[in-house]
């Protein structure tokens, strides 16, 4: 096994669950000033594994939320497309996402290539404008303390979270860009079906605090479909063919 390119400890932003996944062979890189697991070096490649089920931890990449009245259009100035309906998601042309989670709540989430830069320059942006819209006053809600964020990726992927969660998240029920606020193992959890390619996809986001025990919850029932943990390059590598 080779050295880590990076060490995770030598970041201030590094995933809650850093230490599990060096366990399974991590190895880390620098991607957007965070360390982030990168590959865990196994065979078959990564990407096959993902077609089929793998977990991936993404919480060390930039996100954040904005609340209030106006918000929308906030962020329609900023050039970003936000969905009209709440519980639905839309992928920017440079690969970020917008989440509306209701009327007045967005949630961005930044691109995995770790390139577009987009939630540091809205982040710069709000903290430039005086108020919203239509005056009213709203806020920023920073996310990368707060939640945890993980990527399910894989055709058993609605299988194994039915062991989990009593939502219905089968594509012919859930289609691309929904979004279900429900219980994923007696967590409050925000699950996003954001497919890569032709591979279904679900964005993950629950509470930091549990990120360990979440981590655990999962990988236990991907054990009965075979499921892997895998690392950024397999996403890309999805989301790229």
């Amino acid at each position: 096994m080779s050295k880590e390119v990076v060490k995770p400890e030598a970041y201030s932003r590094r995933g809650f669950v850093y230490r599990k996944l060096r366990e399974h062979g991590a190895r880390f890189a620098e991607v957007a000033g965070a360390a982030v697991a990168m590959t865990y070096g196994r065979e078959p490649p990564e990407v096959e594994q993902a077609r089929r089920l793998a977990l991936a931890d993404l919480s060390p990449l930039p996100r954040v939320g904005f609340k209030g009245p106006g918000v929308g259009e906030w962020l329609a100035d900023q050039g970003m497309n936000a969905p009209a309906e709440s519980n639905r998601a839309t992928v920017q042309d440079n690969g970020s996402v917008v989440a509306r989670l209701s009327p007045a709540e967005l949630l961005v989430l930044d691109d995995l290539a770790g390139e577009s830069g987009t939630v540091e320059r809205l982040r710069t942006d709000w903290q430039n404008r005086e108020k919203t819209s239509e005056g009213s006053w709203a806020f920023m809600a920073p996310r990368e303390d707060s939640h945890a964020w993980f990527s399910l990726a894989g055709a058993d992927v609605p299988a194994m979270l039915a062991k989990l969660c009593a939502v219905d998240l089968r594509p012919g029920n859930f289609t691309d860009g929904a979004i279900a606020q429900t219980s994923v193992a007696r967590l409050s959890a925000t699950v996003i079906r954001c497919d890569l390619g032709e591979t279904l996809h679900y964005h993950l986001l629950a509470d930091s605090a549990a990120a360990a025990y979440l981590w655990e919850c999962l990988m236990d029932a991907m054990d009965e479909f075979h499921g892997k943990p895998v690392g950024l390059i397999a996403l890309r590598q999805l989301q790229q063919a």
